[in-house]
């Protein structure tokens, strides 16, 4: 199995002065390292993470927690601490999300790879979850020995990989209700367990779906002249396509459009009648994404029609870019200094990937990190979204700890 490290990097237990209460009981980080295996074993997509939220729940309400399940039937949220100092105040949210991949896990050698076939937490989300829980936890017991001096609520969300994101329907169910900032992390496999990467501003791309339908009434593939040649036509948009949307945008935005289908005829001498083709639009920049419906539709007709095929496009709308507010990335830098020096944290650069976390950016001003969970000195990257994905399990105490650091320096520049 990829090493699930039960030992810390060297150095990286010996936290600096100052270090704020929060820090990760052994007793505690056993059992979070069993409750992320479990969850590994009992991958759950998008909007059936029943299993996944029912246990969730059983931890926090063993905890004297009041989680409140999300009216979609999965997901939840959970407040943690409030005096009546405190009430009224913005509250720091953790959000985690909860759902698996539909790929198979390929890792053999593991004694927790999943038991569900076709289903993977491939994507880190059962370290997310775990991740959340702990902290929530730790939180929980500083409250109740009335050292938490500031409310904070925990949002376990469903559906993060199905577009355009639960995060939606966590908003709308009142996740941010009486929010002032919210902070989330994002497994990265390239960097070491230990550290975290950081970015002001935006630290993942725009992502949308793109779905195209040509049409023609076909033919004889000996008589093209006298028909639309819906095979070609396809070839084009597939080949044109990208070309023209990325000369109708500033270059620095970054928009571009990736096929990852196509789907045309049955014969080699039928021109046939349909063809279909799939996806994805990946855009940097905020507001060359707002224009992208627009660009792309237009593209898309005027290669069809040069070549006399119908055209049928449906745009899904996805996510926009995560965009990292300053203030708050600054509190997880200091957070983790607190936690781990300085060191322990690397600027990071913005990913082509797509995260329904910028969902709640849009109300609230918040930051996500990206959580080291490679062992350190391993060889390769088991990337994102593959079979053989892992992670190092120290990064569980360390995104406990970043996060309840969080807690109290969000507390003390709210309270000074």
């Amino acid at each position: 199995m990829s090493r699930a490290s039960e030992d810390a990097p060297e150095g990286a237990e010996s936290a600096p002065p100052g270090n704020p209460p929060g820090a990760l009981p052994e007793e505690l980080r056993a059992e979070l390292i069993a409750f992320r295996r479990d969850l590994h074993m009992h991958p759950e997509l998008g909007n059936q993470e029943f299993r996944t939220t029912a246990a969730i729940k059983a931890r926090l309400e063993k905890a004297g927690l009041t989680p409140r399940v999300l009216p979609v039937g999965t997901g939840l949220v959970c407040d943690v601490g409030g005096t009546p100092e405190s009430a009224g105040r913005p509250v720091l949210a953790l959000r985690a999300d909860i759902d698996a991949l539909p790929i198979p896990d390929t890792k053999t050698s593991a004694s927790y790879r999943s038991t569900v076939p076709d289903r993977a937490h491939a994507c880190g989300h059962d370290v997310h979850t775990t991740v959340v829980l702990g902290a929530g936890l730790v939180l929980a017991e500083l409250a109740r020995a009335g050292q938490l001096p500031h409310p904070v609520r925990l949002i376990f969300q469903p559906a993060e990989e199905v577009l355009p994101g639960g995060a939606t329907d966590a908003v709308a169910c009142g996740a941010l209700d009486g929010v002032g900032r919210i902070i989330a992390l994002h497994c990265d496999p390239r960097v070491d367990a230990g550290r975290i990467g950081l970015r002001h501003g935006p630290i993942t791309s725009a992502c949308d779906r793109l779905e195209v339908s040509l049409d023609g009434p076909g033919g004889h593939t000996a008589r093209p002249h006298l028909t639309t040649d819906l095979v070609t036509a396809a070839a084009k948009v597939v080949s044109e396509v990208p070309a023209l949307v990325g000369r109708r945008v500033d270059a620095r935005s970054g928009l571009s459009v990736t096929w990852g289908r196509i789907d045309a005829g049955h014969a080699c001498n039928v021109i046939p009648q349909h063809a279909e083709l799939s996806g994805t639009i990946r855009c940097l920049d905020i507001n060359a994404w707002r224009q992208a419906p627009d660009i792309v539709h237009a593209a898309v007709q005027e290669i069809a029609d040069l070549h006399r095929a119908k055209s049928a496009i449906n745009y899904v709308r996805g996510v926009p870019p995560v965009v990292n507010d300053p203030d708050v990335t600054d509190l997880l830098r200091a957070s983790m200094t607190a936690r781990r020096g300085a060191d322990a944290v690397e600027d990071t650069e913005q990913s082509l990937g797509g995260e329904d976390f910028s969902w709640y950016l849009e109300h609230v001003p918040g930051a996500m990190a990206r959580l080291g969970v490679r062992t350190p000195g391993e060889r390769g990257v088991r990337d994102l979204h593959q079979g053989d994905f892992d992670a190092d399990e120290h990064a569980i105490t360390v995104g406990v700890e970043l996060f309840t650091a969080a807690a109290f320096l969000d507390a003390a520049t709210r309270t000074a």
